[in-house]
């Protein structure tokens, strides 16, 4: 404990980097997947499916490439420092959007077609029935990708602590190399907290979005009636 006391603020700080070193990455792929998943999304058309086919197969095989190759490759391609941040932010952006194109073009196809027709026939413009329509409606399917993204970002994150950047997983790193067993639990649970609070958050941000998601789940009231 004494330990963890004198180290509390360079904890705060790792979980500070380890935080964003994730939420960048989950932006990204989001901004990007969305859009893909909207081009891609099957219409009927055998183009059409080809094109997702495709798509979905290039963005599963990104997912193959081991993280740590990833990380030290990217420098070069990317002109970077070995120990820049930003390879780990675009190697894990990468394995994001690897995740998320399929889920995103699943959730935008979930959406009643009903209800995009009407759209349709009320005068929504492609852009506006999009972002009023159709984005809103697939959240529900969305967000559990979301989740599952969250969680594997922050479980990757630490892999970059092996060639050096800092992160919760220079807790383990050090901790190993000490043998201090201590350490490296403090560096397991702060990683679990991190990923706990972004599920959290996420699952919030769910709720506030989908409000009607929640007038459909709730009980409704029991009516008597009299014999």
């Amino acid at each position: 404990m004494k330990w963890l006391e004198g180290h509390w603020q360079e904890i705060l700080s790792l979980a500070g980097s380890h935080l964003i070193q994730s939420i960048l990455p989950l932006l990204l792929a989001a901004l990007i997947s969305i859009p893909v998943a909207r081009l891609i999304r099957i219409n009927g058309t055998r183009r059409r499916r080809t094109v997702r086919w495709g798509v979905v197969q290039l963005s599963a095989l990104l997912y193959t490439i081991p993280s740590l190759a990833l990380f030290v490759v990217l420098p070069s391609i990317l002109g970077t420092q070995i120990l820049d941040p930003l390879n780990i932010i675009v190697a894990l952006t990468m394995y994001a959007i690897a995740l998320l194109v399929r889920s995103a073009a699943d959730a935008l196809e979930s959406v009643d077609p009903a209800v995009l027709r009407a759209a349709d026939a009320m005068g929504y413009r492609p852009v506006r029935r999009f972002f009023s329509v159709d984005l809103p409606l697939s959240l529900p399917v969305l967000f559990p990708a979301l989740r599952v993204v969250s969680v594997s970002n922050i479980s990757l994150v630490s892999v970059g602590a092996l060639i050096g950047i800092d992160n919760l997983g220079t807790l383990f790193m050090d901790g190993l190399r000490r043998s201090f067993t201590f350490e490296v639990g403090v560096g397991i649970v702060a990683t679990l907290v991190l990923a706990l609070l972004m599920d959290l958050i996420l699952v919030l941000a769910q709720r506030m979005l989908t409000p009607w998601e929640r007038a459909r789940t709730a009980p409704r009231p029991t009516r008597w009636v009299a014999a």
